[in-house]
């Protein structure tokens, strides 16, 4: 919305996710384009490497916690692994270390799909692990006079739990 409040509507998810749908087109269409100069290997692999390092072990923490918090470590590692810097930080070195290579497309493919397809960002210490619908944004939506998005995914899963209840947070 804005520096004072930021916080996404859905029309604001929206179109934040479409920038990102431009970069994965944009990396989809490199792919295609060099379909027969890719090293499939390394292309998998770093395909793979950010979720069984960012996302996998903290998915099955939050589904063995049952409802419980889980670690927050979980969520800097999804963050670490999720982020652009990150990430930019990797394609560097592995140029510097084994040459640019139509392989490193991997990285941004899946970056820019995971926001621009699945409206994944990075992972708040306030919210749960996994995609739960909050009732205080419901109702920030009703304050606004906006409607309720359709329900997508883990949506309307349990109850929200992984974080702290409002009551027990600091007032800044």
């Amino acid at each position: 919305m804005d520096q004072a409040n930021p916080f996404e509507t859905p029309r604001t998810f929206a179109l934040h996710r479409a920038e990102y749908l431009v970069g994965f087109a944009v990396s989809t269409g490199l792919i295609l384009a060099n379909l027969g100069e890719i090293r499939w290997l390394p292309f998998i692999g770093l395909f793979l490497y950010i979720d069984l390092i960012g996302y996998i072990p903290g998915a099955l923490a939050f589904k063995r916690a049952k409802g419980r918090p889980i670690p927050k470590a979980y969520y800097v590692l999804y963050n670490v692994m999720h982020s652009l810097i990150t990430q930019g930080a990797v394609v560097a070195l592995w140029c510097w270390l084994v040459g640019p290579e139509w392989a490193l497309l991997a990285i941004p493919f899946h970056l820019f799909g995971d926001r621009g397809l699945f409206g994944n960002f990075m992972k708040s210490f306030a919210l749960p692990f996994e995609p739960v619908r909050q009732r205080g944004y419901l109702r920030l939506l009703d304050d606004l006079g906006l409607p309720h998005p359709k329900p997508a995914g883990h949506a309307d899963g349990p109850v929200p739990v992984g974080h702290l209840p409002a009551t027990h947070r600091a007032v800044r």
